[in-house]
C-alpha cells in the first residue's frame, strides 16, 4: 500500500487502521537518535468532521535509542504522543472554535510516514535524559576516571548566599 493516501476518501469511509515504521526510515529523527534501529507504531483514525473536512487521529508509540544529555549514555525511552488534526487544502477556513491542528494537504493527499514522524519529533523530549539527577549517570562506566571529581561536583552550591550580606552594605 501507497505511503500517499488520500484523507477525504479515507475519512467518508471512516477508515482506522496501523503501520509499523522503521525509526532510521524517518528522516527528520536521525539526528535525535544514538541508533537507529527500532520501530514505530502508528495507528491512524480518520473521520469526517462536523465542518464537513477531513480529519484523523493519530496516534504513536516508540522506545528509540537516545542519548542521555547528563551522563552522555545511550538508553531507550518509551514514548507514546497523538494529535487531533484537521485536514485542509489551504483554501478552506479553518474554525477557530476547532480544538484540532490544522495539517495542510496537497491536492488532499497526506503521507502517513509523514504523520507518524511528527507525532514521534513531538513525543520526543527536548534533552533526554536516562533518569533523575540522583540516578543518572549510575550507568557501568560513568564513575571512572575524570568523573569522579564530577560526583564530588554534586554537593549542592549556593551561589547567592553571600548576597544578602553585600545588600545589606549599601
Amino acid at each position: 500500500m501507497t505511503d500517499l493516501v488520500n484523507c477525504a476518501d479515507l475519512a467518508d469511509a471512516g477508515a482506522v487502521f496501523e503501520r509499523v515504521y522503521e525509526l532510521g526510515d524517518l528522516h527528520r529523527l536521525k539526528d535525535s537518535l544514538a541508533d537507529p534501529r527500532g520501530t514505530v507504531l502508528a495507528r491512524f483514525a480518520f473521520t469526517k468532521l462536523a465542518s464537513g473536512c477531513p480529519g484523523a487521529r493519530v496516534t504513536v508509540s516508540a522506545t528509540p535509542l537516545l542519548v542521555c544529555q547528563r551522563c552522555m549514555q545511550d538508553f531507550g525511552l518509551t514514548v507514546s504522543g497523538g494529535s487531533d488534526l484537521e485536514f485542509s487544502n489551504g483554501d478552506e477556513q479553518h474554525s477557530a472554535e476547532s480544538e484540532r491542528e490544522l495539517f495542510e494537504v496537497r491536492d488532499g493527499l497526506v503521507s502517513l510516514r509523514e504523520l507518524a514522524e511528527e507525532e514521534v519529533l513531538l513525543a520526543l523530549p527536548i534533552a533526554p535524559a536516562c533518569g533523575t539527577p540522583m540516578t543518572c549517570g549510575k550507568a557501568p562506566g560513568y564513575a571512572t576516571g575524570a568523573r569522579a571529581e564530577d560526583a564530588a561536583a554534586t554537593e549542592m552550591r549556593r551561589p547567592f548566599s553571600a548576597l544578602q550580606d553585600l545588600l545589606k552594605k549599601t
